[in-house]
């Protein structure tokens, strides 16, 4: 008895797996390798191949065997596209070459195998998309360009200098935490997106290290942050006796220091979110004291008069703290130093002593 093909037992068997176990409608993978049939074809047979023809192919099921069918056609013009058509009542030729059928069932597995890597990645894709804004553990294994290739378990995810830190050194078999960012069009279909300069992996970090915030005893009402800088972050508490920023803090401030360390030495202020704007702001220019504060809510301006000697720590180095207090607080502060109280002239009669005359040099 002749035994079938290798061949087409793999393919019935992997059409099968593609079919069941992955999840694919096995229409849409014949008709996949219907189309790579005929580009082989065209490819390993150009002397048979005509542009102005059009090309069927009849698969096999269950067998796998194709065959290669010609129509006569000819070319048109659709705007600046040129396209081919049937002749009327053209004739069906089959045209397959001898030995074809080895090209053809190598083919058809090729696609099949395609199927099923990209029915893989996307349960994978799939899985991340619904783990997005959450914390990841990595390691960097390669870099493209500017963009870090990350493998984050089940998939590889990428890292775009936008999403990078400026004061990171990225290195292979680096070890680090990121946040699921979005999925993203690539050049290779969907991939996952990681980052590291986003707010949102502040406030995660603060979820993992902070019960009190993981629970939502304590809110993050807002962050601003300057990657690899500072960052300042508003706590707040509804429930009595929970210290919200405290409760960041943590004792002998463990809790804050394991996010600052994640950061890699990136400062952190936490500050207590007020409903009370000038409270709220003046809080977010800590670490200067005596503000007074005065609010254009049309403008959204805040005019912050301060004490000289708290003039540079409420501006910061750059003007930083006054900036990051402005986006935490989502008014623009102006910041302007007290002026000084003229000195009182002494009085004469008690600094006689000390007088001297001018028309004699001293």
């Amino acid at each position: 008895m002749r035994k079938a093909p290798v061949t087409r037992s793999e393919f019935s068997a992997a059409l099968s797996q593609v079919a069941h176990e992955r999840n694919i409608d096995p229409q849409v993978v014949i008709e996949t390798i219907k189309q790579a049939i005929i580009a082989a074809f065209k490819k390993d047979y150009p002397q048979h191949y005509q542009e102005s023809n059009i090309y069927e192919v009849e698969l096999d099921a269950g067998t796998g065997e194709a065959r290669i069918y010609e129509l006569e056609g000819e070319t048109y013009q659709e705007g600046e596209e040129t396209k081919v058509r049937l002749v009327k009542n053209a004739k069906r030729v089959d045209v397959t070459p001898p030995g074809f059928g080895r090209i053809a069932a190598q083919t058809a597995k090729q696609v099949i195998y395609q199927k099923i890597r990209e029915a893989e990645k996307s349960v994978i894709v799939t899985e991340y998309e619904k783990r997005l804004g959450t914390l990841v553990n990595g390691m960097v294994i390669r870099f493209v360009g500017s963009d870090v290739i990350v493998d984050i378990g089940k998939a590889e995810a990428v890292m775009p200098s936008s999403e990078q830190v400026y004061s990171e050194n990225y290195h292979l078999n680096q070890r680090m935490t990121f946040l699921l960012s979005n999925i993203r069009d690539g050049l290779r279909g969907k991939e996952v997106v990681v980052t590291r300069a986003d707010n949102r992996f502040i406030k995660e970090l603060f979820k993992r290290e902070v019960p009190e915030v993981g629970s939502g005893a304590v809110e993050i009402k807002a962050i601003a942050r300057d990657p690899g800088s500072r960052t300042k972050i508003a706590v707040y508490s509804n429930q009595s006796g929970v210290d919200p920023v405290g409760s960041c803090v943590g004792q002998k401030g463990v809790r804050v220091q394991a996010v600052i360390s994640e950061l890699n030495g990136e400062k952190i202020d936490i500050v207590q979110y007020n409903e009370e704007t000038e409270k709220f702001i003046t809080a977010a220019l800590a670490p200067a004291t005596g503000m007074q504060v005065k609010l254009n809510q049309k403008t959204q301006t805040a005019t912050v008069t301060v004490p000289a000697d708290q003039l540079p720590l409420a501006i910061g180095r750059d003007g930083q703290n006054a900036k990051l207090a402005g986006k935490l607080t989502n008014f623009h502060i102006d910041i302007a130093g007290e002026k000084e109280a003229p000195k009182k002239k002494e009085d004469k009669s008690n600094s006689d002593d000390q007088t001297t005359d001018p028309t004699q040099p001293e």
